[in-house]
């Protein structure tokens, strides 16, 4: 929101996104009326009853699905409700976890059996990116995942670094596949060979118990990582739509201090380590929630 709140043109302007000329007529309309009678808090009110949407990501995801379901109601002559469940959101530290959960949402249509590639959904964020979308650009999607990769090193919505992001994001997805791509494949599989090699090595010099192939993951966090953020990835987990937070432990401790209110008073911190199918992410991701296997 501006400083100083949104001035009528600004508020206009706005509802001019959403709604009808002649709804936007009607609101101006009012808002000349009360300023011309000096009724500041007349307009006041005429503000709010759009604005407090504004801002609110809660707010505009309740009215969109009502909206939504109501269209599709009328259209298919059905009642009741569309969506399977409430909207929820989770707030993410950016880095890791920012490009963590953007590979794990573009692989939900693999997930669900929809596609085998994921640029093959042309309603998913990396489909539109590469796909080029209505302009042949893509440019609003690509923004969004150099943001998602980048905002860490102080990187805002900068269309022209997705070269640089789509070779980094594509060896995630690819990693999370288990599929070669061109020359990330080839990266993603020099990177598994050397890291196996040297933890066999590291392994057989400790004398280790191995699995058949001289490794043992559990004597070295950095044993093939990709592989188990991959297993991860490629199944559904709830820290990502239910974690509340999701980021480094100092980051989820910052936020619960924030909102210290919320919780009991038996509760002394905010991060929690995942388990179950987020446990390849155990020291690196951290949750608000502590979630049940």
């Amino acid at each position: 929101m501006p400083e100083g709140g949104l001035s009528d043109d600004g508020l206009l302007n706005r509802l001019r996104a959403i709604y009808s000329e002649a709804v936007v007529a009607d609101v101006e309309k009012e808002l000349k009326q009360a300023r011309s009678k000096d009724l500041s808090d007349y307009a006041a009110e005429i503000h709010a009853r759009y604005a407090y949407r504004m801002h609110n990501l809660s707010e505009f995801m309740k009215t969109v699905m009502q909206r939504m379901t109501q269209w599709f109601n009328r259209e298919h002559n059905r009642t009741g409700t569309l969506w399977e469940s409430r909207f929820t959101s989770v707030i993410v530290e950016s880095g890791i976890a920012a490009r963590m959960i953007a590979a794990y949402i573009d692989l939900n249509p693999v997930r669900a059996g929809m596609v085998a590639e994921p640029a093959e959904y042309r309603w998913s964020g990396y489909g539109e990116a590469v796909g080029g979308g209505a302009k042949g650009n893509g440019k609003k999607a690509r923004e969004g995942l150099v943001r998602a990769c980048m905002s860490h090193k102080g990187v805002g919505f900068a269309a022209e670094k997705w070269q640089e992001v789509a070779r980094v994001y594509r060896k995630l997805l690819g990693v999370a596949l288990e599929r070669k791509a061109g020359r990330a494949g080839e990266i993603v599989a020099a990177e598994k060979k050397k890291r196996l090699a040297a933890v066999t090595e590291k392994s057989l010099q400790r004398g280790a118990k191995s699995d058949g192939n001289g490794v043992k993951q559990e004597d070295d966090e950095m044993v093939l990582r990709e592989m188990e953020m991959a297993a991860m990835l490629r199944h559904r987990v709830r820290y990502f739509t239910d974690g509340a937070v999701i980021g480094s432990k100092m980051f989820v401790n910052e936020v619960f201090a924030q909102a210290r209110e919320r919780f009991s008073e038996i509760r002394k911190d905010g991060a929690r380590a995942m388990k179950g199918n987020a446990q390849a992410a155990r020291g690196q991701l951290w949750s608000m929630r502590d979630l049940q296997v």
